[in-house]
């Protein structure tokens, strides 16, 4: 009732206008505050004439008594009325006796009670302030202040001091409260200092400041254009975009070029402190590939090669194995009869050390799978089996039988230590690994796994190579292929219970060019063959294609199969913006649900009670990771916490690990790798141009288990059927694993390609 009351008290020229507007005031009261990020809810006393009023936002540091000059937009809370959100503040120390005394006395002072502040305030009056700032020393003029604290006194308000004076310097320069806040965090009363001689180190330290903002700070504060600073900073951040675009590093012409552009400087300039960076070691060049790359991801590549001429070159662990006896043991267990090829690659895999088993829907890789499974248990072999994602885990768990687990949490991060329990001071204990859907490996978590493996264990690699790539950098699973270290085998035969199905011919249709439609175009009120696996809904106009998904989405579909529309169903897009993109769907389905209930507002996105989210980050502390699809269980508003559902188990978020999460009833393409979903939604449009590719597509309509949708115009599918990916990921892991080959003096011998 508090923020009612105080919104009932001002003027009403203030309550409904959506502008930004901004309000000068002294601070009255502290309703509430976060003390980790400076969260608070506060009451602001206009005067006389206008009252108070209520904030929210981010004022980290203040008190009772100062002066706040605050911008921000006016939002109505359900409960407590209007409210000021604040997008920024600034603020003065008070200057009569009586907000000095109530400053004082708000315990931001460490040694400053009421008691202490009224006895310094009586003593010095308005020069209060003036006596802490520079003339410390007398506080020993006071009664019952000695030494000791005195000194603390002096500290804490030198801290403070600090804390006001940084922000003040920050805010300057667009640098949100919760920046400067995370800033003084970490660099304590340095921050000025550090970032007035580089600010470009704010970049590495805290997320969200990119190399833009960071060089908006530079060049305000004199930084010249062609600093060596300036130019470090820009190189890294090319590179970091590389590595964005899934490449390991940049070919130095390009390099030099983009940087050139991006700083707006000669290009010699660059290549000049280029090579300094290369001879200090702070970049990398490999020379077979002429990649530069971050010294970081360098590692990771080099390690990478390293780890699988360790496993190639170390004996076997498992005991012997008739393979013609095992292949008709598990034919008979499994009620079925084995292809030539099935036959061949089974025996492939039990004889090498390092395997890869790839093949498109419907070619029996579960199948052989579950075979060798139960052959190695039987011959009582410790299995790890894994996958990137949860949800591949859990399909790999359900069609085996044998429980499987993300990779992250078969090496198990321990966030006490920044680092997996498991690595090569301490190996899995396992005889052979199977990993799944490991076309989403990338560079780093490769690396991570790897060296995690002990020397004498087999590694099985399962995966799509026709999907799309991971999304981090590296192009690992092509690179292996492509290696002499593996033995590949590829199933491509589409056995009797994928040729039933739509679903599986379609995508291979997709993978040989083909542009026709199999299945007839139907209109969204046409009949509807519902048996059918695979169905493609023409719609004209894309402005009317929101309402047709939500029409299906929560009355069509559950009235025809008895589905969950949350859980059942998920719409996948290939754009995040415009029309049609992620964003527009998912705002359209929240509000369809019509959650009429508590929300936290984390920036610009409100959730809901029961409302569908993806996890963006991996979040160590709370075990949960990137890709992670959730439902939210409960919100509390005053806390800023939801408690979410992910993978059957219960999160508490709070307000800073939120900022992690986006709606989920329709997420990209990229982000559904790994996971397969009962019934599959795909809006499919001429204007989605730059993101329709064959592989873009194959991906999309491969992750439908039960029933594929593609809403949209025919020409758009024929569009992306025809369109390779010409992107080449640039790597140097494919020149690591041949130089290595070469260099250990072993018959090199033609790689198996696919």
């Amino acid at each position: 009732m508090l923020g009612q009351e105080a919104s009932n008290c001002v003027s009403s020229e203030f309550l409904y206008s959506e502008e930004l507007v901004e309000l000068k005031g002294v601070l009255k009261r502290i309703v509430y505050t976060n003390p980790e990020n400076g969260y608070s809810i506060c009451q602001l006393d206009l005067g006389r004439r206008q009252g108070l009023v209520t904030l929210i936002g981010y004022f980290p540091g203040v008190q009772c008594g100062e002066t706040l000059k605050v911008r921000g937009r006016w939002t109505e809370h359900e409960k407590f009325g209007k409210q000021l959100k604040a997008e920024s503040f600034q603020s003065t120390l008070p200057v009569d006796i009586h907000g000095i005394r109530q400053y004082l006395s708000s315990g931001l002072v460490h040694g400053i009670g009421k008691e202490y502040a009224n006895k310094i305030v009586e003593f010095f009056g308005t020069e209060t302030f003036n006596v802490l700032n520079e003339a410390s020393a007398r506080l020993l003029e006071v009664p019952g202040i000695g030494k000791k604290r005195a000194k603390q006194i002096k500290e804490a308000w030198d801290e403070q001091q600090a804390v006001r004076d940084t922000m003040i310097f920050l805010q300057a320069y667009g640098i949100s409260n919760t920046q400067c806040l995370r800033l003084y965090q970490y660099y304590g009363q340095d921050t000025k200092k550090v970032i007035t001689q580089n600010p470009y180190v704010i970049v590495k330290t805290i997320e969200g400041i990119g190399f833009k903002s960071a060089d908006k700070i530079a060049l305000n504060l004199g930084l010249t254009v062609d600093s060596e600073f300036r130019i470090d900073a820009a190189l890294e951040y090319v590179l970091s975009e590389a590595e964005a675009d899934g490449n390991t590093g940049a070919r130095q012409e390009n390099l030099v070029q983009k940087t050139a552009e991006l700083l707006d400087i000669a290009a010699p300039l660059i290549a000049t402190r280029l090579q300094k960076l290369l001879e200090d070691n702070v970049l990398s060049e490999y020379p077979a590939s002429r990649l530069i790359q971050r010294s970081r991801m360098s590692i990771h590549e080099a390690c990478v090669a390293k780890h699988i001429q360790r496993l190639f070159n170390t004996p076997s662990c498992l005991p012997s194995i008739q393979a013609d006896q095992a292949l008709a043991w598990a034919e008979q267990k499994l009620g079925i009869r084995w292809s030539e090829t099935q036959k061949k690659a089974l025996k492939a895999i039990l004889q090498s050390k390092l395997s890869v088993l790839t093949g498109g829907p419907g070619t029996g890789k579960t199948t052989l799978l579950k075979a060798l499974v139960g052959v190695l248990q039987a011959k009582h072999i410790r299995l790890c089996l894994a996958a990137p994602t949860g949800r591949a885990a859990q399909r790999m768990g359900e069609a085996t039988g044998v429980k499987a687990r993300t990779v992250h949490r078969t090496l198990k991060f321990e966030p006490s230590i920044g680092r997996f329990t498991y690595d090569d001071a301490n190996p899995l204990p396992i005889d052979f690994l199977i990993l799944d859907e490991s076309s989403m490996l990338d560079v780093p978590l490769t690396h991570a796994l790897l060296r995690a493996i002990p020397d004498k264990a087999h590694v099985l690699l399962v995966g799509d190579i026709y999907q799309l790539p991971s999304v981090g950098p590296g192009n690992v699973l092509n690179d292996f292929i492509n290696s002499p270290y593996f033995h590949v085998e590829s199933l491509n035969e589409i056995f009797r219970q994928g040729q039933k199905s739509s679903i599986v011919s379609t995508a291979h249709n997709i993978l040989q060019g083909k542009r026709t439609l199999e299945s007839p175009v139907v209109l969204p009120h046409g009949s509807i063959n519902w048996t059918e696996d695979f169905h493609f809904i023409g719609i004209e106009n894309p402005d009317q294609c929101l309402d047709v998904l939500k029409f299906f989405c929560w009355d069509r579909l559950p009235k025809q199969y008895g589905v969950d529309p949350i859980r059942d169903i998920q719409i996948l897009a290939p754009m995040h913006r415009g029309g049609m993109g992620i964003e527009q769907i998912n705002l359209a389905f929240q509000e369809q649900m019509g959650l009429q209930r508590r929300k936290v507002e984390v920036g610009s996105q409100a959730f809901f009670i029961g409302d569908k989210v993806i996890q963006l980050k991996n979040n160590y502390d709370k075990n949960i990771f990137n890709g992670d699809l959730g439902i939210i269980q409960g919100v509390d508003g005053e806390n800023n916490e939801l408690i979410v559902n992910f993978n059957d188990e219960e999160h508490v978020l709070e307000r800073r690990d939120c900022l992690d999460l986006k709606l989920a009833y329709a997420i990209s393409i990229h982000k559904s790798q790994g996971s397969e979903f009962p019934i599959v939604l795909i809006p499919l449009f001429t204007q989605h141009f730059v993101m329709l590719k064959r592989n873009l597509l194959y991906t999309a309509i491969t992750r439908g288990r039960k029933k594929v949708f593609i809403f949209g115009d025919p020409r758009a599918y024929s569009i992306a059927v025809r369109t390779l990916d010409s992107t080449i990921r640039q790597t140097t892991l494919k020149e690591r694993l041949l130089h290595l080959f070469k260099e250990q003096g072993d018959v090199l011998q033609e790689p198996t390609r696919l």
